[in-house]
């Protein structure tokens, strides 16, 4: 089957509202342009809300305003692979928050920063000026790949800046090629809607349709498992030979995000599938992407995920269709092993050399304080030190490339700015994420980002009440089920089903190879604690040795009590 071919959806079923949408403007221009550019629209259409987020936009409103009236604004999420920024680069992105945003960025679990709190009037020119800057947003959103993930630790072999190298070389080639996202952005014009050459548009790639949903990717090299490599549609565990990358273990069919109430939706471990060399990669990258585009279901948004073609027709089979694709047989998959996830903090030394810096962000959200200026210490640092900026899966920030002359001045100015160098948080906030939620995104039905630093605060007494204050335990929440913050690989996760109330899950392990389990359906915002302290205080006095909390949950608690889900 060629790379443009796209299968119709059953003919006893029809295609959603969005696939509808796609085939009518395949360019995914919309009318973008022409609302950008009219001053008496306050927002843009529903059908073109769809479009907005193939070139990385959301359109939002602010919930805490609904009861007065909607004040809409702007979410834009920049593509960046691997995380990696330089200096200049950052500097852009801050001083375009600064101008058009809300005075913050917001690192994601992706390796992004999100601009949020962009209104109207302010949504073209940034866009216009983070382009020609050279850097874009283009699918960082929409039915198309995402951000690429890939370590952020700095080479401590060739092998590191092989994988980076490599998933910059998969982002671009997974890009689609409309021509709608220079003139809408950079040109500010809109496209003519009924030339044959937009209204007839093919993506050499994604088809007229592009994919049925998201596709996202990862890259990881053991023994760190800091992408939770598992939970990407497609995934490339990287073997190291020599100091280099011999090749990668290729891996398929995760996915997280699952719906309230509907139990065909559900979290999913990707399948190690076979073993690609380096030149493989690119093709095997596309060839796995068409058949998310040619077998997903275009018929319900909700099933339209890759892990539900390998859940129901088997790795097996997927295999051989990518054999089939490809046009050669895929080795088999190497040994691999993975024994941790998270990040660094504090001062470390690379392999060349140099040095670089791991801080915490709560939350990803990088701002000032009265007592704590994150955001004014980084333009700073950037300015005068020029270094590497990496955003970590785990939404945090390593400073790379830094000159070990440069450490004692980085460490005195941020201390200036109230930020430790050492000991920069507790045990458990280190490894602690959530997404934003409440007030902006749409889909939230419970606070994550706003109620999950009290919380925190809460769990770390309870945890020095019973002698384990430097226990780290992975904790993650969301607002909603779809699971952004990845909270079903933790060892204690939460995910909103409701204002003030949460579903808990329990067992995930430290290597974030292993999804957790349901351990109660509904906790109210109040019963959190308590709910937790006799588990907590179980694990103290039965852990083995130095067991961590999902392991004991998976050893003894489900043993107990059958699984909820």
């Amino acid at each position: 089957m060629s790379e443009t071919a796209v299968l119709a959806a059953p003919n006893d079923k029809p295609l959603t509202k969005n696939e509808q949408l796609k085939l009518a403007i395949p360019t995914l221009a919309g009318n973008l342009a022409a609302t950008l550019n009219d001053p008496a629209a306050a927002c843009f259409s529903t059908d073109d809300e769809q479009f907005l987020k193939f070139h990385g936009i959301y359109q939002q409103d602010d919930r805490d305003q609904r009861k007065i009236a909607k004040h809409y604004m702007w979410m834009i999420r920049g593509r960046i692979p691997g995380g990696v920024l330089s200096s200049s680069g950052y500097l852009v992105y801050d001083a375009l928050a600064t101008k058009y945003g809300n005075q913050t960025l917001r690192l994601t679990s992706r390796q992004s920063i999100q601009f949020h709190g962009v209104v109207k009037t302010g949504l073209g020119p940034l866009m216009r000026e983070l382009n020609l800057a050279m850097m874009d947003t283009l699918a960082a959103c929409g039915d198309v790949n995402r951000n690429v993930m890939a370590p952020v630790i700095p080479a401590r072999s060739t092998a590191h800046r092989t994988l980076l190298a490599d998933a910059k070389r998969v982002s671009e080639a997974l890009l689609p090629q409309t021509k709608a996202y220079h003139s809408i952005w950079v040109e500010g014009v809109q496209l003519n809607l009924e030339d044959p050459a937009n209204r007839d548009f093919v993506d050499p790639l994604y088809g007229k349709q592009y994919l049925p949903r998201k596709f996202k990717v990862a890259f990881a090299l053991g023994p760190v498992n800091d992408v939770d490599l598992f939970a990407n549609c497609l995934g490339f565990i990287g073997v190291e030979a020599g100091g280099d990358i011999l090749g990668y273990n290729l891996t398929a069919g995760g996915g997280l995000g699952r719906s309230h109430g509907n139990a065909a939706t559900y979290p999913r471990l990707a399948d190690v599938i076979g073993f690609v060399t380096p030149e493989q990669l690119v093709p095997a990258a596309r060839a796995v992407l068409t058949i998310h585009r040619d077998f997903g279901d275009r018929t319900d948004r909700k099933h339209a995920r890759l892990k539900y073609i390998l859940e129901e027709r088997g790795a097996a089979w997927f295999r051989a269709e990518l054999e089939s694709r490809l046009g050669f047989a895929l080795a088999d998959a190497k040994p691999y092993a993975f024994t941790q996830q998270g990040d660094n903090f504090g001062w470390g030394d690379a392999a060349d050399g140099s040095k670089y810096l791991g801080l915490y962000v709560e939350s990803g959200r990088v701002k000032d304080l009265p007592n704590y200026r994150l955001k004014t210490a980084l333009v700073a640092i950037a300015q005068q030190f020029g270094p590497e900026f990496r955003i970590t899966p785990s939404q945090n920030l390593l400073l790379a490339n830094v000159r070990p002359a440069d450490a004692a001045a980085i460490t005195a100015l941020l201390t200036e700015h109230g930020i430790p160098v050492d000991r920069q948080t507790s045990a458990l906030r280190r490894n602690s994420m959530s997404c934003p939620s409440m007030p902006t995104c749409g889909l939230g039905l419970a606070e994550s980002e706003r109620y999950l630093p009290k919380l925190m605060g809460e769990l770390e007494g309870v945890l020095g009440e019973i002698g384990l204050s430097e226990q780290e335990i992975i904790i993650r929440m969301t607002g909603c089920p779809n699971g952004c913050a990845r909270p079903y690989m933790a060892e204690i996760g939460f995910v909103g089903k409701g204002p003030g109330r949460y579903q808990l899950y329990l067992g995930g392990n430290e290597s974030c190879t292993r999804l957790n389990r349901l351990y109660k359906d509904v906790v109210k915002e109040p019963e959190v604690v308590n709910e937790l302290r006799p588990l907590l205080q179980r694990f103290q006095a039965e852990r083995l040795g130095p067991e961590r909390f999902g392991d004991w949950v998976e050893r003894v608690l489900w043993k107990e009590q059958p699984a909820t889900n």
